[in-house]
């Protein structure tokens, strides 16, 4: 892409750009996780991570600023778009993930608190606005059901994540408000997924990838619960369901490399690094059990580094900054 074409082009920078921001921060934070095991090492690869997902988020933040002065009516599209709106809710995720690394990495500081406020509230006017979808006049289930996919677990259960860092931050009481707005929409949206599967079929191959968000969930409830106090048993099932998804998601880990490359692929990256993050806060000490949850670790940590390298050769040839009709996607193709 040269320079001359990259201001026009950014009109096609959509909101899911965001989903790298949260598959960086989520990825920093599992390291942390790997301290018992790895020590200081895994600090020193969780701030890299935190400087990387930061420069992305900032220069992410810059070119939507950008995008919204000079192509309004293209932002105004992604939100009123039933299948794009609910990639908006990855910049207020993003937002609080990085509040979170902040946190985690300094402390309690006017940044992460600032950020996590601001993410927080974005979450929540996004949960609004998809929720309200639901509600208006004249929607017919042919507008309703295609577009109840994994996606939609971005804006409505995203409420957790406040969570991670709200109490530490001196914010229990809104953390463990919006920990329950996502508790209760979690289950309903699951259902409404199911049931979408039975009536229209699965969603289409280009969203594939968004099959891995069923993961997060039950991931980000787990260990957003424990920050509340909740009991250790509660994460202990909660893990399980969390195994289930991921087991379920990399059944159709072959059919999401049967398209070219696109930005949907970041969805796999946040719902894995949750996994091991949560994997490793349950072997705090030596075994085989952490040893798995450290090689787990190591697994997603290639695929998020392929992500990136994938993203940056894509940006390069020209092939990411395009609408979403000019990618082509070829259907099904056998083994």
């Amino acid at each position: 892409m040269t320079e001359r074409t990259l201001p026009t082009s950014v009109q096609h920078l959509g909101f899911a750009w965001f989903a790298m921001v949260m598959g960086l921060s989520g990825l920093s934070l599992a390291w942390l996780r790997a301290v018992p095991q790895w020590g200081p090492l895994a600090v020193q690869v969780s701030a890299a991570l935190g400087l990387l997902a930061s420069g992305v988020l900032v220069v992410l933040l810059g070119a939507t600023v950008w995008r919204v002065w000079r192509f309004p009516a293209a932002v105004l599209g992604d939100m009123r778009h039933p299948m794009q709106q609910v990639f908006v809710a990855a910049l207020p995720a993003s937002l609080v993930l990085m509040a979170t690394v902040l946190w985690a990495h300094g402390g309690v500081s006017v940044w992460a608190d600032g950020l996590w406020m601001s993410g927080s509230a974005g979450l929540l006017l996004v949960t609004v606005g998809v929720v309200r979808r639901w509600f208006k006049p004249g929607l017919t289930a042919d507008d309703f059901w295609p577009s109840m996919t994994p996606a939609l677990f971005v804006p409505v259960v995203g409420n957790v994540l406040p969570a991670l860092a709200g109490v530490s931050l001196g914010h229990p009481v809104w953390a463990a408000a919006q920990f329950g707005m996502a508790a209760v929409l979690w289950p309903v949206l699951l259902a409404l997924v199911l049931v979408r599967i039975g009536l229209v079929g699965l969603w289409p191959l280009r969203l594939m990838p968004t099959t891995f968000i069923t993961i997060a969930p039950p991931s980000v409830l787990a260990l957003s619960g424990y920050q509340l106090g909740a009991p250790e048993v509660l994460v202990h099932m909660l893990w399980g369901v969390a195994l289930l998804f991921t087991l379920v998601s990399m059944s159709v880990f072959k059919r999401c490399l049967q398209q070219p490359f696109g930005m949907t692929f970041w969805a796999m990256s946040f719902p894995l690094a949750a996994s091991a993050a949560l994997s490793l806060h349950l072997t705090p000490t030596a075994g085989w059990a952490q040893t798995l949850a450290g090689w787990w670790l190591l697994a997603i940590t290639l695929v998020i580094g392929s992500l990136l390298v994938a993203t940056v050769r894509g940006l390069i040839q020209g092939q990411l900054l395009v609408p979403d009709s000019a990618v082509p996607v070829p259907g099904p193709r056998l083994a």
